[in-house]
C-alpha cells in the first residue's frame, strides 16, 4: 500500500514537471506547426463522428427524461433551456473529454508506450532531441485545440436532438424550443462579456484536453516491459485521465459558478 501511494506521488510529479517543460516550450509552437496539424487530424477529425453520435443521443436523452416530468407540470416549454444549460455547462465537456481519452489519450500512450519500449526515446535523448518539445509539445496542443471545437459541436447536436426529441414525441414547437435555448445561454459573464455558460463549457473542455494530453504522454514514456508494459500504460492513461476529468470539473464548476 504503501509502495503504491509513493509510486502515485511520483506519477503526479513527473507529470506536473511534464506540464510545466511542455508550457515552456511554447514559444516553438510556430516550429512544430506541421507536427500540431497531424495530431489534430488524428485526435480531431477523426472522432468527429463520434463526437457527433453521442452527442446526439445525450441530448435526445436529456430532452426526453426532463420533458417527460416537465410536461406532468405544463412547462413543456422550459426544455430548451433546460438542454441547453446542460449540454453547454457539463454533458457537451464532459462527453467530449471522455471520448478524447478513449480514443486520442490511449492512442497517445500506446504511441510513446511503444517507442519507450523500443528504446527510441532514448534514442532520441542520445541524439540531443529534446523528447519534450519533439513529442509531447505537438500532442498537448492538438489536444487543447481540438477538445474546445469538439465540444462546440457537441453541444449543438446535443440541442438538435433535443429538439427533434422535443418536436415529435413532447408536442413542443421547434421554434419555442430553439428559441428557448438561446435565450438560456445570453446570459453574460462577469470576467467575460460572452455568454458565461458557453466560455465556462469551453474552458473546461480546453483543462481536459491538457490533462488528457499529459497524463497520457506521462503514461507512454514511463511503459517498460515490451507489449504488456504498453499495455498498462494505455489503460492508466485512460483510467487516470477519466478520473483526472472528472475530479477537475468539480472544481471548476466550483470556481466558475459559486457565485
Amino acid at each position: 500500500m504503501l509502495n503504491s501511494f509513493f509510486t502515485t506521488c511520483r506519477q503526479f510529479g513527473f507529470q506536473l514537471e511534464l506540464l510545466f517543460d511542455t508550457l515552456g516550450h511554447l514559444p516553438s509552437v510556430w516550429k512544430r506547426r506541421a507536427m500540431i496539424a497531424d495530431q489534430l487530424f488524428v485526435g480531431g477529425v477523426q472522432v468527429v463522428h463520434v463526437v457527433l453520435l453521442v452527442g446526439l443521443f445525450a441530448g435526445m436523452i436529456l430532452a426526453l427524461q426532463t420533458g417527460l416530468y416537465l410536461a406532468q407540470l405544463g412547462q413543456q416549454d422550459q426544455i430548451g433551456t433546460l438542454v441547453a444549460l446542460s449540454m453547454a455547462r457539463e454533458m457537451g465537456p464532459f462527453i467530449t473529454g471522455i471520448i478524447l481519452a478513449a480514443t486520442a489519450g490511449s492512442a497517445l500512450a500506446a504511441e510513446l508506450g511503444t517507442m519507450s519500449v523500443s528504446d527510441e526515446l532514448a534514442a532520441l535523448e542520445v541524439l540531443s532531441v529534446d523528447r519534450v518539445d519533439f513529442l509531447v509539445l505537438p500532442r498537448l496542443v492538438a489536444l487543447a485545440i481540438a477538445c474546445p471545437l469538439l465540444t462546440v459541436l457537441c453541444d449543438l447536436i446535443g440541442v438538435v436532438g433535443g429538439g427533434l426529441v422535443a418536436s415529435a414525441q413532447l408536442s413542443v414547437e421547434l421554434e419555442l424550443y430553439f428559441k428557448s435555448a438561446i435565450q438560456a445561454l445570453q446570459d453574460p459573464g462577469s470576467l467575460i462579456p460572452l455568454p458565461k455558460d458557453v466560455y465556462a463549457g469551453l474552458l473546461k473542455s480546453f483543462v481536459f484536453g491538457i490533462l488528457i494530453a499529459v497524463i497520457s504522454c506521462s503514461a507512454g514514456m514511463h511503459a517498460r516491459g515490451g507489449a504488456l508494459g504498453v499495455g498498462q500504460a494505455t489503460r492508466q492513461a485512460v483510467r487516470d485521465s477519466i478520473i483526472a476529468i472528472i475530479v477537475s470539473n468539480y472544481f471548476l464548476t466550483w470556481l466558475l459558478y459559486q457565485n
